[in-house]
C-alpha cells in the first residue's frame, strides 16, 4: 500500500482508494438502491436516493480534515471505476478505530474488500498510528467475516440479537486486530 498525503489517496496492486466527490453521487446511488446491500449494512437506508449519497458525500472531506472519519471510494486502479467504500473511525482517545465497508453487487466475490481492508489497516497503523482495529459484521453476512479473517483479525465476540434490521433481530459479530 502506498499513501500519498498530499491526494489523500492509497494505492494497491488493483485498487485506488480515494476520497468521494460529489460527481460520485449517481454512482453511489446505483451500487447502494440495492437490497441485498441494505440488508447486510447496518445504517444505509432503502431505498438509497441521490439525496442520500450527496448528504453522506458531504460530510467526507470535514471528517477526513479534522481526523473524526477517513471514508475512501474503492476504485479500479487503472479505469477509476468506483467498486464501492470503505471507512475507518477514529477514536483518539484509545488510538483504535473500527473499519467499514460495502461493495457494489456486481463486483462481489473478486477480492476488492479484501485488498481495500488490508490498505486501510496499513494506513490505520503506519500512517495514523492506531494500536487496535476492530469491525463487526451481521451474522447473516458470512462473506464479511471472511474478509475480516483474511486481513488478519480474530474474533472477539458475539453481541446476541444486539440489532433489529426489518422485522427480526440480528446477531452481531465483532472482530479485531492490535499493531505487532
Amino acid at each position: 500500500m502506498q499513501y500519498d498525503d498530499i491526494q489523500q489517496t492509497l494505492t494497491t496492486e488493483r485498487l485506488c482508494l480515494r476520497l468521494f466527490d460529489e460527481s460520485d453521487a449517481a454512482t453511489v446511488t446505483e451500487l447502494c438502491n440495492n437490497y441485498n446491500i441494505y440488508k447486510s449494512t447496518l445504517t444505509l437506508p432503502y431505498p438509497y436516493s441521490v439525496d442520500c449519497a450527496l448528504s453522506w458525500i458531504q460530510q467526507h472531506r470535514h471528517n477526513f480534515d479534522t481526523d473524526k472519519h477517513y471514508e475512501f471510494a474503492i476504485c479500479d486502479r487503472a479505469t477509476g471505476e468506483i467498486y464501492g467504500a470503505i471507512a475507518l473511525s477514529n477514536d483518539q482517545r484509545y488510538d483504535h478505530g473500527e473499519i467499514a465497508y460495502w461493495v457494489g453487487e456486481p463486483f462481489w466475490g473478486k477480492g476488492y474488500a479484501t485488498e481495500a481492508s488490508e490498505a486501510l489497516l496499513e494506513f490505520a497503523f503506519h500512517v495514523k498510528k492506531y494500536h487496535k482495529v476492530y469491525a463487526r459484521h451481521f451474522a447473516s453476512n458470512s462473506a464479511s467475516g471472511q474478509v475480516l479473517r483474511k486481513i488478519g483479525m480474530i474474533q472477539e465476540g458475539i453481541l446476541r440479537d444486539h440489532v433489529k434490521k426489518e422485522s427480526h433481530y440480528e446477531d452481531l459479530i465483532y472482530y479485531g486486530i492490535v499493531k505487532k
